[in-house]
């Protein structure tokens, strides 16, 4: 299915009954990265997976920043007529659940950030130096946004009392200090480490957070 949101087109598909759950994928991926979890969180929500502006089947355009496609998702729940919905984000889409709960809280319950940096600086150095070099060679812009952005600061969530399940990797991309932080500084979050996985072993095409999902959003 397709929604017309902020002036552009944004594929998606719909599963279940419940709650609404919106599923938002990393960077340069799409929503069936999904399609494992959402045949378990079917049962227990309205499940959305959205596939972000320049993502999979949704609109390409030249605006590439996570503050656009944080509105996006704010006119998606709007247009939707959703009311309040919880939010798992994977990586940009931590980034862009995060942006969207610091400027419209109102329209988030509860939100899961899976893998999610706060800036550049927060890649550890050798994948900081991948990213870099992978975009020298393609000039992918969806590699110098995660060079130059997001530019969130630890003081910046201070306020966000949303109800937070923070999720890293024990090998992740980022440094591992930056998980720990990020749950003790928003004041109402919990923090869960996936020993033994990288960045997104344990959640794309996976279904192993699955209990841990259902008993934060329920």
């Amino acid at each position: 299915m397709k929604v017309t949101v902020n002036n552009i087109e944004l594929a998606y598909e719909k599963f279940g009954n419940g709650e609404p759950l919106i599923l938002l994928h990393g960077n340069g991926e799409d929503r069936h990265i999904f399609d494992v979890i959402t045949k378990k969180l079917q049962n227990d929500f309205t499940v959305y997976s959205v596939d972000s502006r320049n993502h999979g089947e949704s609109t390409k355009t030249e605006d590439y920043s996570y503050e656009t496609m944080a509105t996006d998702i704010y006119s998606f729940i709007n247009t939707l007529k959703l009311g309040k919905v919880n939010i798992v984000g994977f990586s940009d889409g931590g980034i862009i659940s995060l942006i969207l709960v610091m400027n419209q809280s109102e329209c988030i319950r509860k939100m899961a950030l899976l893998g999610v940096n706060l800036k550049p600086g927060d890649f550890k150095e050798d994948s900081y130096r991948f990213i870099k070099d992978t975009y020298e060679e393609t000039k992918d812009p969806l590699f110098k946004l995660m060079l130059e952005h997001p530019n969130i600061e630890l003081a910046d969530v201070k306020a966000v009392t949303t109800p937070t399940l923070v999720v890293g990797a024990e090998h992740d991309v980022f440094k591992p200090e930056l998980f720990v932080n990020l749950a003790n500084t928003l004041p109402n979050a919990e923090l869960i480490i996936m020993n033994g996985h990288e960045h997104d072993s344990y959640i794309v095409n996976q279904d192993m957070l699955y209990p841990d999902l259902v008993k934060f959003f329920i």
